[in-house]
């Protein structure tokens, strides 16, 4: 702007210039070549002068354009740096994926076969991903569907079918009690008896999507090449597809063990195996004495979703959230993609920074779309402490519980979701350690 307005003042003065000196010259009395050489001078000015002018109009296009483009390309970066992490900034070598066994836990669900059906429709190789349908509660009628796959699958059966003896106040609780009993069992069977050096863990009543193996396959190498992760999960708590943008290759770390759909190493179940509880598994799996400040990876779309409203729990939290939960149905070559940008190095300068450094928003701004008028650029918005979170989620309809002091799919405690298709990092003021002792 001030480049364009002094153009426009010197060619001012230059005119005005001009114009004086003619005046002057045409106040005396010349001879007949003097005037015509002024008024050949004259005419020169005068072209020179619309030249000027064309050229100041030419200039002044140009610039618009330019500056056009220039707030393009800033709005383009901004969103690209905000959105999704920079994707080189420190290799790390490249660890092909071994063998990964395929877990399916069953017990008294015929519709055993759904989930069956596409794990084979979709998994690219049978030698490269095994699959082992572990069943427990001994129910014949699941046996027998599970036989019927008995060409493309392993099909084992827990022995131990005894009851489990409880207080009476936790006898509700029996079937939590047989599920950790099961995995203990089916785990070590699949690490110890079939020797696999990796797992990827999922329950019968689980729908996947097409890249669903592409996305264990290449994730593989960055769990075993950065030992600050110990899963890979298919999962997203907050997964809801008015939570969630259309960026079906974005990828996170987590502090929140999601399940699910998961894989874990050999070396990971060698050390929860002599510990493991006797129920309850998932809630102990987010306890600090095994997650020793790991993270898990977990995808912006889910790559599984339940259809498993019966079970255990009796539906909790399926009305509510895991109904709305759908899984993507596209395919990413992740195995093409750069996912350097999930070791901790590498996420931790990048993403972390971005946030805290995104403008800080409200929660009334937000509802009311006020004080945010670039809807393409991302914002921060900031709780202090767990009421103020449970606030805020609710709002926005995050899931509002914590486990051991973490949210769910939250990462050093900032929650990442879309609302009105802008996305919102709901984060801590000062974030320096989970309260481990908030369970909710």
């Amino acid at each position: 702007m001030r480049r364009r307005s002094l153009l426009i003042l010197g060619i001012f003065l230059f005119i005005l210039w001009n114009l004086f000196t003619y005046l002057l010259l045409a106040s005396r009395q010349p001879d007949k070549d003097v005037d015509e050489h002024s008024q050949l001078l004259q005419l020169k000015f005068k072209d020179f002068s619309q030249q000027l002018q064309w050229q100041a109009e030419e200039n002044k296009a140009i610039l618009q354009i330019l500056n056009e483009a220039k707030r393009e390309l800033k709005e383009r970066t901004s969103n690209e740096q905000r959105t999704t992490p920079p994707r080189v900034v420190k290799s790390f070598p490249f660890i092909p994926s071994p063998r990964l066994a395929v877990v399916v836990m069953a017990c008294d669900r015929t519709s055993v076969n759904r989930n069956l059906d596409q794990l084979i429709k979709y998994r690219p190789s049978a030698e490269k991903f095994p699959i082992i349908v572990s069943q427990d509660c001994g129910h014949e009628p699941t046996a027998n569907v599970i036989r019927s796959y008995l060409d493309r699958v392993s099909h084992i059966q827990h022995p131990v079918l005894s009851d489990i003896e409880l207080p009476k106040k936790d006898e509700k609780f029996k079937g939590y009690y047989k599920i950790a009993r099961h995995y203990k069992w089916a785990l070590g069977q699949v690490f110890h008896n079939f020797n696999h050096s990796a797992a990827i863990i999922v329950e019968d009543d689980l729908d996947i999507s097409p890249d669903f193996f592409e996305y264990f396959n290449a994730t593989y190498s960055v769990l075993a090449a950065d030992p600050t992760l110990w899963c890979v999960s298919a999962w997203n708590d907050n997964g809801k597809t008015n939570l969630i943008s259309d960026e079906a290759e974005l990828l996170y770390r987590t502090d929140f063990f999601p399940g699910l759909g998961w894989m874990l190493e050999k070396k990971i179940w060698l050390e929860l195996e002599p510990k493991w509880p006797a129920t309850f598994w998932d809630d102990w799996m987010r306890h600090p004495d095994q997650r020793h400040d790991r993270a898990c990876i977990r995808p912006e779309i889910p790559r599984t979703s339940t259809f498993g409203r019966q079970g255990v729990s009796r539906g909790q939290y399926f009305d509510k959230h895991l109904k709305f939960i759908h899984h993507s149905t596209r395919h990413v070559p992740f195995s093409d993609l750069d996912l350097s940008y999930l070791i901790k190095d590498n996420y931790d300068m990048t993403f972390v920074r971005n946030v805290y450094g995104l403008p800080l928003v409200t929660s009334m701004e937000l509802l009311t779309e006020r004080g945010n008028g670039e809807r393409n650029h991302a914002v921060r918005l900031e709780y202090n402490g767990k009421d103020s979170f449970r606030l805020l989620a609710k709002q926005f309809g995050l899931m509002d519980d914590f486990k051991a002091g973490v949210p769910r799919s939250g990462y050093k405690g900032i929650v990442s979701f879309m609302f009105n298709r802008q996305r919102v990092y709901l984060s801590p003021e000062n974030w320096t350690s989970y309260e481990t002792s908030l369970w909710s």
